[in-house]
């Protein structure tokens, strides 16, 4: 059985952070001792957590980059390589639930071009060409977040002192 949820408690976080370190830093050594930065520290940040079967296998983490919380952006997605078939797409489909039910209008995300067409089969949309983004090409890309539901029924939480988040 498949769950996400935001990461609420201490060791939820942990384990968050356990599957981002393995994937973007033991795995694909895009960061060479953390990937860990102040988005993690900021309260308006949501940390996500997938589990398939009680394992932790998958995290993203969304947080608002404008000051009223119209735009959303996603970022952090790592999937464990033996889940990544079939648990990828409802992560990044419970980021945009979660930022659609926060509020937000649009959400935006920075994706390795060898994920550009896996993102735009779930509806995102290139944004400009091809940048750097810290140290490989990455594609801006972005959805609209109107009529987006939430995938799990996970408990509302507070986003940096907005009103709270419902599933």
């Amino acid at each position: 059985m498949t769950d996400c949820r935001v990461a609420l408690t201490g060791g939820d976080v942990a384990l968050h952070h356990r599957v981002r370190h393995d994937v973007f830093v033991v795995e694909q050594a895009v960061f060479p001792v953390s990937d860990l930065d102040v988005r993690d520290d900021d309260p308006a940040t949501i940390k996500a957590l997938a589990r398939i079967g009680g394992e932790a296998a998958g995290a993203v983490r969304l947080y608002p980059v404008d000051g009223d919380g119209d735009v959303w952006q996603g970022d952090r997605l790592a999937v464990l390589p033996r889940y990544r078939t079939h648990l990828g797409s409802r992560l990044v489909r419970f980021a945009v639930a979660t930022a659609s039910a926060a509020g937000g209008s649009e959400m935006v995300a920075h994706v390795q071009v060898a994920n550009v067409r896996f993102f735009e089969r779930l509806g995102w949309e290139r944004r400009g060409g091809p940048e750097l983004y810290v140290g490989l090409t990455h594609q801006l890309m972005a959805i609209g977040l109107a009529g987006r539901v939430a995938v799990t029924t996970a408990p509302s939480v507070r986003v940096g002192g907005r009103s709270p988040v419902r599933r």
